[in-house]
């Protein structure tokens, strides 16, 4: 498993939180999917052939 690559946050004056943000093709290091999970539940982050994420149950 690979480190994804952490992208510095945009800062919006009108935002007084910082959000984390990461750059989805570090995540998805062979540029098809990726699983992410969340309590136990397991979700795929796949990048289409059109450049666009889908995450799925």
């Amino acid at each position: 498993m690979t480190m994804a690559t952490r992208v510095p946050p945009t800062r919006d004056p009108a935002q007084t939180e910082e959000v984390a943000t990461y750059d989805a093709r570090a995540l998805i290091p062979d540029g098809v999917q990726a699983h992410i999970v969340l309590d136990g539940q397991v979700y795929t982050l796949r990048i289409t052939r059109a450049g666009k994420l889908i995450l799925t149950k």
